[in-house]
């Protein structure tokens, strides 16, 4: 504990307060010795960081529960399956800073529900780099994070429609083996309708 604590530049009753504050695991026990290793020091840092980014104690605890119960990488990605997304790797504290004031429990856990966001060990990774950029503008627009992420949620309920609509059409007239290659036509379609819907809508 003293050589943790030392690594992490804080003191052992600090330390401590963390341990039972549950916002560090217990440390591995062999007989009367109790094994810390680099996650509990990679924990250490980020608690230090969020603190100084104005997260309290309590808040830095809920977000910890709420990272903790989220699924890993490999559940959410579906090692294997194609994509034209691309990940991106966050700390806590880089996520904090993406969405400045908007990393609050509940939100963690909507994204993490959504499966934009997965664990992979001590690091968070946000399956598309793209929808990652566009969250962080629109909150920076004033849009608040629960807004997007609600949207979010609605859009998909459609994108997924569409896209059960594309490859039951696809499917029945191409041959086998052919519905990825024509994947950036269905994506062509939906692009161009969502334009034409927004200046119906913007007009009115």
């Amino acid at each position: 504990m003293e050589e943790l604590a030392k690594e992490a530049g804080i003191t052992v009753r600090t330390l401590r307060f963390y341990r039972e504050r549950g916002l560090i695991q217990p440390p591995r026990r062999e007989g009367r010795i109790a094994w810390y290793d680099e996650h509990h020091l990679a924990r250490l840092r980020t608690i230090a960081a969020l603190l100084e980014r104005g997260h309290t104690l309590n808040g830095i605890a809920d977000l910890a529960t709420a990272f903790e119960s989220g699924r890993d990488v490999g559940e959410v990605l579906g090692l294997g399956e194609p994509t034209e997304e691309t990940p991106v790797r966050l700390s806590p504290e880089e996520l904090a800073d993406y969405f400045e004031g908007e990393v609050t429990p509940e939100n963690l856990a909507a994204a993490l529900d959504l499966g934009y966001l997965a664990t992979d060990g001590d690091e968070i990774v946000h399956i598309s780099r793209r929808l990652l950029d566009v969250s962080a503008a629109l909150v920076r627009e004033g849009v608040p994070l629960s807004v997007v992420l609600d949207a979010a949620r609605r859009v998909r309920s459609h994108a997924d429609a569409l896209a059960d609509l594309f490859a039951e059409v696809l499917s029945a007239h191409t041959p086998e083996g052919e519905v990825e290659r024509l994947r950036p036509l269905a994506k062509s379609v939906v692009e161009a309708e969502l334009s034409m819907a927004l200046d119906r809508r913007l007009r009115r």
